[in-house]
C-alpha cells in the first residue's frame, strides 16, 4: 500500500465530518467497508458491548444511529489530520468540547477496515 498524503487525508477527513454533520447514516456508512471494526471506549461506556469493540455495519449501525439522535446533535471541529501508510489520524474536537483523536486504517479503494477512537478532555 502507498503512503497516503496529507492532502487525502484532509479530503477523507473533511467529508467524513461533513457525512456525520449530514445526518445520514447511509453517508457516513459509504465510507467503510460492511465488515469493519470500530474500536471506542464510549461503546462500552454505552453498553453496546462490554468490550468496546463492535464488528461490522450491522453491530455499529444502533450505536451510530444513537449518536446520531443525541441532542444537541454532534458536531465535530477538525482540528488537524495526520497520514501514514494505509492509515489516517483525525484528530477533532466532538461534543462538549472533548478531544478525539481516531486512527483509521484504509484499505486500497480508501475505505475504513478498522477504526479506533480515543478519547481525552474536554477543552475550551
Amino acid at each position: 500500500m502507498p503512503t497516503i498524503d496529507r492532502a487525502c487525508a484532509r479530503e477523507f477527513a473533511a467529508e467524513a465530518i461533513a457525512a456525520w454533520h449530514s445526518q445520514d447514516l447511509e453517508r457516513i456508512f459509504a465510507h467503510y467497508v460492511d465488515e469493519f471494526t470500530m474500536r471506542s471506549p464510549l461503546i462500552a461506556a454505552r453498553g453496546f458491548d462490554a468490550t468496546g469493540v463492535l464488528r461490522g455495519k450491522a453491530a455499529i449501525r444502533p450505536y451510530w444511529s444513537a449518536g446520531l439522535a443525541a441532542t444537541p446533535p454532534i458536531r465535530f471541529e477538525l482540528l488537524d489530520v495526520y497520514a501514514g501508510v494505509d492509515m489516517i489520524v483525525i484528530h477533532y474536537r466532538s461534543v462538549a468540547r472533548r478531544l478525539v483523536t481516531e486512527i483509521l486504517e484504509l484499505d486500497a479503494e480508501r475505505r475504513v477496515i478498522s477504526g479506533a477512537a480515543c478519547h481525552g478532555p474536554a477543552v475550551a
